[in-house]
């Protein structure tokens, strides 16, 4: 399959290099090294300094390309409004959308493909950073953001950066199956193989975003102590503030109330513990601060869309 990923200058390397490592270790684990043929597509021709400072050699360019591609994908940047004016190009991703199989974007590189008409009336996802702005510009776009990434018909989006990773994890399955996909990400030391509908960011990432020391303290014993009654008035005694005070410096700090990140966190064990293990799903709840399996169940369902059970049929190892 021909792989073509677009590049231009300050490109942020990762983008372009983590989805290509992920194809040639596909390939080379089929051991076919014609199985995925991944071209570099560059706005312009030579080498390009990319937003860390490092060089990326194109192989064409939008002007010189030709032939058809089966997947192109669209790098993004910290610098992408500069890409986001030039007619030719988006004339060019327009004709390239009409004959590819996959159309997709890593990162900001939505905004790329937004700029030619290629997201309205789509279910997309970006950086998380980046979101409001997206939705601000192009209101047609429906945009889901939490997700690592979207598949909307032949269009598939990511979030940011290392999330082109998992895309293009999800390319390699839909192409030849989970178990060479599961290869692939055990051979790249990637923590796991994380499915769409994951959130951006798991509890550990949002307690290391926490300034106040007591909110974060609070925060590292609830990742500690799961099974435990973690309710408002028990942490907030824990951080030894009132009630009050502690809901509203807790979501200052970290954009969510205690619940909410007591809720995420034992979610995210649950998902770990689904992946990873067989353990029942009554002892399951139990261990992660659950009365009963009906309310893990909810909880669980609430958050992802999907039951404990269905998800552990489709993501156990």
């Amino acid at each position: 399959m021909r792989i073509g990923i677009l590049a231009f200058p300050a490109v942020q390397l990762l983008d372009v290099v983590g989805p290509a490592d992920v194809f040639a270790e596909a390939a080379r684990q089929l051991g076919d090294p014609r199985a995925y043929a991944v071209q570099v597509i560059g706005t312009e021709p030579g080498v390009l300094r990319s937003s860390c400072g490092l060089r990326l050699a194109v192989d064409v360019t939008v002007s010189s390309f030709r032939g058809k591609l089966d997947t192109l994908l669209v790098a993004g940047s910290p610098e992408v409004e500069a890409l986001r004016s030039g007619q030719e190009l988006q004339a060019w991703l327009q004709a390239q959308s009409r004959s590819v199989r996959r159309l997709g974007s890593v990162c900001t590189g939505a905004f790329v493909l937004a700029a030619a008409g290629l997201l309205d009336g789509r279910r997309v996802t970006t950086h998380w950073n980046e979101v409001a702005q997206l939705a601000a510009e192009n209101p047609r776009v429906v945009l889901e953001p939490d997700a690592i990434y979207v598949k909307d018909g032949k269009l598939y989006t990511s979030a940011g950066v290392t999330a082109g990773l998992d895309l293009a994890l999800a390319l390699v399955e839909e192409d030849h199956g989970r178990e060479l996909a599961l290869k692939v990400a055990r051979e790249l030391v990637m923590f796991l193989k994380r499915p769409g509908g994951q959130s951006q960011f798991s509890a550990h990432l949002a307690a290391q975003a926490a300034e106040k020391s007591h909110i974060r303290t609070v925060q590292e014993h609830v990742l500690s102590h799961l099974k435990a009654d973690l309710s408002v008035p028990r942490l907030a005694a824990r951080a030894r503030m009132s009630e009050r005070n502690f809901t509203r410096v807790f979501r200052d700090e970290t954009g969510m109330t205690p619940a909410q990140f007591v809720e995420n966190a034992r979610i995210d064990e649950a998902r770990r513990l689904l992946e990873d293990s067989d353990v029942p799903l009554k002892r399951l709840a139990t261990n992660i601060g659950y009365a009963t399996v009906d309310a893990f169940s909810r909880a669980f369902n609430r958050r992802l869309g999907v039951s404990p059970r269905e998800y552990r049929r489709q993501f156990a190892g």
